[in-house]
Parts: C-alpha cells; sequence; structure tokens
C-alpha cells in the first residue's frame, strides 16, 4: 500500500493533537497490515482482530512518543508483535499462578466532538433496517455499538460495563461503525 509520507505525518501530528478524523485514517490505513500480520501468527480470526484492536489502541495512546525517523506500519507492527508476545507470557504465567493480572491501564481521552460520517449515516436509516444491519455484525461490535447509541453510555461506562480498557473501547466502537457504515452503503449500491 503506498501511501505519502508527507499527508501521513501531518495525520500523526493531528492525531497527536486528538483530530478524530486523524485517528480514524491511520486504523483506514494500517487496519489490514496489522491484522493480517497477526492472523498469520495466530491463525485465529478474533484473536488476530483482538490483537489488532489492542494495537490500535496501545498505539493511539503512545502516539506522542512515536518517532518520525521511522517507518510508522513498522512501529505498529512491534507494538502488534509485542502485545502477542505479552498475551502469550500471561497465559503462560497464568496457568502457572493460576491468576489474574490486575494491573491498572491508564488511557488517552480520543476527543470525540463531532459526528464522522459513519455517525451521519448512522442516524439518517431507519430504525428497523439499521437493527437488522447491526445484527450482521460480529457480537462484540453489536454489542458496542448498542451500549454507545441504544443505551447512550460514556466511553468509560462501556469499558467498565465490558471489563475492557476504555481506548480498547474506542478502538472497537471506530470498527464497529466503520463496518455498519459499509454495511449501509451496500444497501446504496
Amino acid at each position: 500500500m503506498e501511501i505519502n509520507s508527507e499527508v501521513l505525518l501531518k495525520e500523526i501530528e493531528k492525531a497527536k493533537k486528538g483530530d478524530q478524523a486523524a485517528y480514524k485514517y491511520l486504523l483506514d490505513k494500517f487496519w489490514v497490515e496489522v491484522y493480517s500480520f497477526q492472523l498469520k501468527r495466530i491463525r485465529n480470526e478474533a484473536d488476530a482482530e483482538d490483537i489488532t484492536i489492542q494495537t490500535f489502541s496501545k498505539a493511539f495512546d503512545k502516539l506522542n512518543s512515536f518517532n518520525d525517523n521511522y517507518v510508522f506500519k513498522t512501529w505498529l507492527i512491534t507494538i502488534s508483535k509485542n502485545i502477542h508476545i505479552d498475551l502469550l507470557r500471561k497465559e503462560k504465567a497464568s496457568i502457572r499462578a493460576n491468576t489474574s493480572d490486575t494491573n491498572m491501564e491508564y488511557v488517552h481521552e480520543i476527543m470525540d466532538e463531532t459526528p464522522s460520517m459513519e455517525d451521519i449515516l448512522i442516524n439518517e436509516q431507519h430504525l428497523a433496517q439499521l437493527l437488522s444491519d447491526i445484527k450482521k455484525l460480529k457480537p462484540t461490535y453489536q454489542e458496542v455499538i448498542n451500549l454507545r447509541y441504544f443505551q447512550e453510555k460514556s466511553y468509560k461506562e462501556i469499558a467498565s460495563h465490558l471489563e475492557e480498557p476504555m481506548s480498547n473501547i474506542k478502538v472497537k466502537l471506530l470498527r464497529a461503525k466503520k463496518l455498519l457504515a459499509q454495511i449501509i452503503e451496500s444497501h446504496k449500491a
């Protein structure tokens, strides 16, 4: 995938300042590459998707530490690889100790001030069709859409309800909205 490095660096800088559209740009440009990398490693779609979500969550949290002397894609892949290694270590440790990890993870809040194109599309659809389209998503995506838009829960409340870091919830919701928008757009084609 050819990505103009000047455009990429500008989007990274915007994302560092909390620009939601820049986060979406980065997620859209690199999702497939990170997901494919993990899928080749672990050969399990659900686990590869979970690790990819965690990768973007951690990358967005640590975006200020990104050094533009390095390739952004390589930086993401390295984060993804390290998350997978950490998960394997935790699995081995939990098998041995049979205890859970209780470390708190602090997350960087991503500003969500203006509605995205996906939000506009979602709001314009008839409720019955929208519910039908939501049912086409994976259950985890259905759940975050339901909690955010139908139960009107905050990111913090959703994170608490699902017992996941808030940054994971934000990435899942971003991905769910993108997939839902694609389903809705397919009706227009």
